[in-house]
């Protein structure tokens, strides 16, 4: 019944003001819980209030993705609902919309973020218009197993809407090869240059595919991981992309030449390059203005946790999220080696409790670290032993489990910049401790 949505939104509500002053909870799933716990159709509910629907997800760069697009589209004069947060599961989009929707308006927009495994599961009750997805790599193994089966849960989720629009990843042959919707937008990097001092992207690890026809792919160019620009001798390749972009990456930002047009985007690295041009190609596919776009895009705040400025003790420190292989890798390309490391490991559910994908990450990079390495989190050991096999030197590596001290313990010691490196969960954590303060 209506009665009960109506319900469900006040009583989200009024949980919220409790979380947050009682500081029992970040209130970014328990609260989606609750709600359906007493309205199950919450989402059918909710689809009226919303005239367009969009939605990311792939394995990485999701948060970065979606909160990029909202930005762009809340900065054009336009309203929206997000999971700014990155809780992307079912209660967390639940928990997202039941917090945002204001009963007595409606909304130009939701940018909605789903964890590839649950993006059926929203489907089955929520409208969409238009997915974007990422990309697809190996990632919390104990939860989707061998990638083929990641793919078939997001497959699953696009035949659910034939009238979806995709964009997808041209340059990710995994990506590349969804099917269905009324329409398929595709975009993809033509070319890439370092400026002087930013590491050029070479992944260690890399995944093979092999083409529909059976043989393995060939590259013209590869930039990471298996995105790049493949054919097949049989005549398969990548397809053509209506957004494509030249990128130039720089030690604090990033240039992005699309389509005759540049857009100076404030952040580091490809993997947000390519989260950038996805979320570029979104906006001007939903008609917003690309002069908007250019001018907006300079302005936008990362998601915590995501290449994150905070300051610990008055020291600039640096907040990288890592959770698998392929990301680790491109994280590690650009940090600050001579800066004081923190680096987090958690196994709790979120995080995924396979940790095997430590061995698969490069984390040999740091065997010229200068400082001294601090290791926490439920798994610290399993870090610092991977640290140790990666050249780094053991007299180096600190271990303080306790994620809290850890923390406490670089803030005192270090005497320049600060890198903090954290699994989801962690990360959650370190959002919750006051020393670590935003911005000046």
């Amino acid at each position: 019944m209506k009665i009960i949505f109506f319900l469900s939104l006040i009583l989200a509500k009024v949980l919220y003001q409790f979380l947050h002053i009682t500081k029992l909870s970040e209130g970014t799933s328990i609260i989606g819980k609750f709600v359906l716990k007493i309205c199950p159709n919450f989402l059918i509910y909710a689809n009226k209030y919303i005239k367009t629907k969009l939605n990311v997800t792939g394995t990485n760069g999701k948060t970065t993705t979606s909160g990029l697009i909202s930005h762009l589209i809340k900065e054009s004069r336009h309203s929206v609902i997000n999971n700014a947060m990155g809780a992307n599961l079912l209660n967390g989009v639940v928990n997202a919309l039941s917090l945002q929707i204001n009963p007595l308006k409606q909304y130009d927009y939701s940018v909605i973020e789903s964890d590839e495994a649950f993006l059926e599961i929203i489907y089955k009750k929520f409208e969409a218009d238009y997915l974007l997805v990422t990309n697809l790599f190996r990632d919390q193994l104990d939860r989707y197993g061998e990638l083929a089966t990641t793919k078939k849960f997001i497959q699953n989720g696009i035949d659910l809407k034939p009238n979806l629009t995709l964009v997808l990843n041209a340059d990710d042959p995994l990506v590349a090869s969804f099917q269905g919707g009324k329409e398929i937008i595709y975009y993809g990097i033509e070319n890439v240059e370092y400026e002087e001092g930013v590491q050029a992207s070479n992944s260690a690890t890399e995944e093979a595919f092999n083409c529909p026809c059976g043989k393995p792919l060939t590259y013209e160019k590869k930039f990471y991981a298996q995105q790049g620009h493949y054919y097949c001798d049989c005549g398969y390749k990548r397809p053509e992309p209506k957004y494509k972009a030249n990128v130039t990456l720089y030690k604090q930002y990033s240039v992005l030449h699309i389509n005759g047009e540049d857009f100076e985007v404030p952040l580091i690295g490809l993997f947000n390059a390519y989260n950038a041009l996805g979320a570029i190609a979104m906006c001007l596919e939903i008609g917003l203005d690309i002069n908007d776009i250019k001018n907006n895009i300079k302005s936008f705040k990362v998601a915590f946790g995501r290449s994150e400025i905070k300051y610990l003790n008055g020291k600039r420190t640096l907040i990288q999220l890592i959770k698998n292989p392929i990301g680790a890798n491109e994280v590690l390309k650009t940090i600050d080696k001579s800066s004081n490391l923190l680096i987090i490991i958690n196994d709790n559910y979120a995080d995924g409790r396979d940790v095997s994908w430590l061995w698969d990450a490069d984390f040999s990079v740091l065997k010229d670290v200068t400082k001294e390495v601090v290791v926490s989190g439920v798994r610290a050991y399993d870090m610092a032993l991977r640290l140790k096999y990666a050249g780094v030197n053991p007299e180096q590596l600190k271990i303080i489990s306790d994620i809290k001290k850890a923390v406490e313990y670089v803030g005192k010691k270090s005497d320049n910049n600060i890198t903090i490196l954290p699994t989801y969960t962690a990360l959650l954590k370190l959002n919750k401790i006051n020393s670590l303060k935003k911005g000046k």
